[in-house]
């Protein structure tokens, strides 16, 4: 075998591969004998038809797999022989088969993994949020909770803010009815946000058995933006108002949140640990996406176009599915490589980084650290002693945290190189209630 490699660019490379026939000639003779041995003919006893006849119907079947095992082998071979780390698959180019004499000769381009060489570490800065779940933060989250669990009573005087009334609506725009509930009416919390901070003041005031009219006109910056810069009138009709009652913080509510025997300190207790997971979880998170993108702004190499293109198209495959999972009509939305280009040369950039620090530092999870891992996904269901043991009854479910304890490591690893600050967050930033 003769191999011939030639660089195109900085990561693609052609190669030229000659293979002697003689080898494989060998080997079509052998499969024919085989083939003949049970192949049946009219006229002829099974194992007793003539090489020519077998030659005839099999013949080109035959050299056809014996040649392309020979491509595959041989290129397997061309690449270890030249130490390349091949990305993707390789693009074959021969003439036909049947016109090869003495040699079998064939180009495989492709391209390479590139140099990944991460960058110093230990000029990496990472500031770690530092946060002490307080009281104040308990009862922040208890009111959350209490408001979860509002009900509602009819009153008599006007809508005021924190009211729920339920309406008839018509909207015009010049004349031109754009919007309408009917007689069934709509329910609406006033000041729950996600509607014009205005059209909730105009709404206010208004009693059971009113009517009211008025204009909103939308600013240009408006979204949905059908109605940027458009004036709105309103026809509004009040069916009802009713005002929010809230539950008390009492063995009731206690056991509406899972306390059995309703102990209302057992309640907080639980609520503080729960907060302190999350805090840990978010902490964890904030920490681990510095130090990728860290990595990411340190690291300069070219990403082949094979690899990029791959995770594109698995960028496209899953928003699609997203897409149709909330309903989307898909005719109607036109998604385009290059909406997500960016995103998926760091991802890809990431993957090769953590991949080279893994690798090249032994950071591989162990059997305790995935077993750590599974016992943190187990903990959000019912029963976790059951989901545990489904994921150690198919070695592959281990995949997942597997390779998520895997890139802990390598976060940690990182870490200890880097220069780490603690910096104190309030419970609203890190939550993301600011």
């Amino acid at each position: 075998m003769a191999v011939n490699v030639e660089t195109i660019s900085k990561l693609e490379r052609r190669m030229t591969i000659t293979v002697p026939l003689q080898p494989l000639e060998t080997q079509i003779k052998q499969r024919l004998s085989q083939i003949s041995r049970t192949a049946k003919f009219a006229g002829f006893r099974p194992g007793k038809a003539p090489i020519g006849l077998i030659n005839q119907h099999y013949g080109d079947q035959v050299r056809d797999e014996v040649y392309s095992g020979a491509v595959e082998k041989s290129f397997g071979e061309a690449v270890e022989e030249n130490k390349l780390r091949v990305a993707g698959y390789p693009n074959i180019e021969h003439k036909p088969f049947v016109e090869a004499a003495q040699h079998l000769e064939y180009t495989a381009t492709f391209e390479v993994f590139p140099e990944v060489k991460v960058g110093d570490l230990s000029k990496l800065k990472i500031e770690r949020p530092v946060l002490e779940v307080s009281d104040a933060d308990v009862k922040k989250t208890l009111d959350v909770l209490v408001k979860q669990r509002v009900s509602y009573e009819p009153v008599k005087r006007a809508a005021k803010k924190g009211d729920r009334i339920n309406v008839t609506l018509k909207a015009t725009i010049d004349g031109q009815e754009v919007e309408s509930t009917g007689d069934a009416g709509i329910d609406l919390v006033l000041g729950e946000g996600g509607r014009i901070e205005s059209f909730d003041d105009q709404l206010a005031g208004g009693k059971a058995g009113t009517s009211k009219k008025f204009e909103i006109t939308y600013p240009a910056d408006h979204n949905p933006a059908q109605l940027a810069e458009k004036t709105v009138s309103y026809d509004v009709g009040y069916a009802s108002v009713s005002q929010p009652v809230y539950p008390e913080i009492d063995t009731d509510f206690a056991k509406s949140l899972g306390i059995e025997d309703g102990d209302v300190e057992k309640m907080k207790a639980e609520i503080t640990e729960s907060l302190k997971q999350e805090v840990a979880k978010r902490v964890s998170a904030k920490v681990k996406e510095q130090v990728f993108q860290a990595l990411v702004d340190g690291a300069d190499f070219e990403i082949p176009a094979v690899l990029l293109g791959t995770e594109i198209n698995r960028m496209m495959e899953t928003t699609a599915q997203n897409l149709k999972q909330r309903g989307a009509e898909m005719s109607n939305i036109k998604l385009e490589p290059a909406m997500f280009e960016d995103q998926a040369k760091r991802s890809t950039k990431l993957r090769l980084l953590l991949g080279e620090l893994i690798n090249t530092n032994n950071l591989h999870a162990n059997a305790e650290q995935i077993r750590a891992m599974v016992d943190v996904f187990s903990q959000s269901f019912e029963r976790p002693a059951d989901v545990v043991t489904w994921y150690y009854a198919d070695p592959k479910r281990l995949d997942e945290p597997s390779a998520l304890a895997t890139e802990e490591n390598a976060v940690e690893w990182v870490l200890s190189k880097a220069k780490v600050t603690d910096k104190k967050v309030k419970f609203d930033d890190l939550m993301g209630n600011a």
